[in-house]
């Protein structure tokens, strides 16, 4: 049994935007990295059940990087997106209205090479 990591964010937008801003590619390029240091590049989203999510990442100076890739299980549009990763570990993103914004949680199966922490925070 895999160790499960659990992030979550309030985002204070309307839910439509929110996941507008998730799940477009035109916008994941200006969020999905972990660190300023880093970028991501290129990113398509085929949002169905067994589309492929794909993403470059890659450090700013082009010294490190890797491709990563997503299988889509679920599809509920404004309301979660499950998705298996390609070393097979699971995802699930639960977006929920509030009344002052969005929360988005996100909890995944943890991978061995990197430590627990090191893996929430990015």
């Amino acid at each position: 049994m895999s160790t499960k990591i659990s992030v979550s964010v309030l985002v204070h937008a309307a839910i439509e935007h929110v996941w507008e801003c998730y799940t477009n590619p035109n916008y994941i390029t200006k969020w999905n990295f972990a660190d300023p240091s880093w970028h991501c590049p290129i990113a398509e989203n085929d949002l169905t059940v067994g589309g492929k999510y794909f993403a470059k990442m890659e450090a700013k100076d082009c010294s490190i990087g890797f491709d990563f890739t997503a299988i889509y299980t679920s599809v509920i549009t404004l309301k979660q997106l499950s998705y298996r990763m390609g070393d097979g570990r699971e995802v699930i993103t639960i977006f929920e209205q509030r009344e002052n914004g969005t929360s988005v949680t996100t909890s995944f199966d943890a991978e061995n090479e990197n430590a627990i922490e090191l893996q929430q925070t990015g």
